[in-house]
């Protein structure tokens, strides 16, 4: 008989989906609710079932009228000359051309998120789950919600009113789940900077499927810029209390809950006094150029 040698790395917390769900609760997670996660599976410790004993808690909790969001973005889904940010491995620029000429375009259903998390693409892949349409700006939602937050995700709208921020803004029920990460992944906050007065805008370039042919598309958006989230986030955990910050353990991971709206209107608030009065990164570039030919 062939014994399985499973590989188990040492944890210092033993959880399952019962604890899990169990924590959740304790931490503030309701019935009901809708909410936006930002997960680190190896925060949690050792779980017995791992990334799928996590979404079923975290669906046991929110039941069947709440609805689960996650971040399930294609940020590698631009030109290669930008891949040399924080994160991304550069390559040689010889290979640029190749790379332009077939970079795939996004695809809703197949192309997976980067560097989103083991959970985040575990909802992305789970059976009902809907994806917004944004080649790289995507979120998916699962639960009753999820028709409606994802819909009509503008092209031209990474993470501003024209998308499922947008629309998580309008709900009172939304919340935000920090599963062992911090402010620096805070979606939302992004959502501030198309509020604050001082934003910049920056051309971006995608590859989409059109007409069942694969070409670059070029748009203008906000300028998005997340090295003051960090910041951000110390200054909104100095005022937990009065914004309805809950901070707790689920099971290894250091956690936050708060509401959606009160993470937006801080940023947005944040912003204004804290980050320069001109546009971080200068005046707005030139109008984007016809996109590059269909290849």
């Amino acid at each position: 008989m062939i014994e399985a040698r499973v590989p188990v790395p040492f944890a210092p917390t033993l959880a399952t989906r019962d604890s899990l769900g169990t924590d959740l609760l304790r931490l503030g997670l309701t019935t009901g609710d809708t909410v936006l996660l930002h997960s680190s599976l190896r925060s949690l410790g050792f779980v017995v079932g791992g990334v799928v004993a996590v979404v079923h808690a975290l669906l046991d909790v929110l039941g069947p009228e709440g609805t689960l969001v996650v971040p399930t973005m294609t940020a590698d889904n631009c030109d290669p000359s930008r891949w040399a940010a924080p994160g991304k491995s550069a390559v040689p620029q010889a290979w640029w051309p190749t790379i332009r000429e077939h970079l795939p375009a996004f695809d809703a259903e197949r192309t997976p998120s980067v560097m989103m998390g083991a959970i985040a693409e575990a909802v992305r892949n789970w059976p009902g789950a809907i994806r917004s349409a944004h080649a790289q700006s995507s979120l998916t939602a699962l639960g009753p919600a999820a028709a409606r937050l994802t819909a009509d995700h503008r092209l031209d709208c990474h993470l501003g009113p024209n998308s499922p921020l947008g629309r998580l803004a309008a709900d009172d029920r939304a919340r935000i789940l920090l599963l062992g990460v911090g402010y620096d992944v805070c979606t939302a906050f992004h959502l501030g900077e198309y509020r604050w007065s001082g934003n910049d805008l920056r051309d971006y370039e995608c590859v989409i499927a059109e007409a069942g042919r694969r070409r670059w598309y070029r748009y203008r958006d906000v300028r998005l810029n997340d090295s003051d989230f960090g910041r951000l986030g110390a200054a909104l955990d100095a005022e937990a209390d009065r914004h309805s910050v809950r901070r707790g353990l689920v099971a290894a991971a250091d956690c936050r809950l708060l509401p959606f709206t009160t993470a937006v209107d801080f940023a947005t608030t944040w912003f204004e006094l804290n980050r320069p009065s001109r546009p971080l990164h200068g005046p707005p570039q030139s109008p984007p150029q016809s996109p590059p030919e269909n290849a």
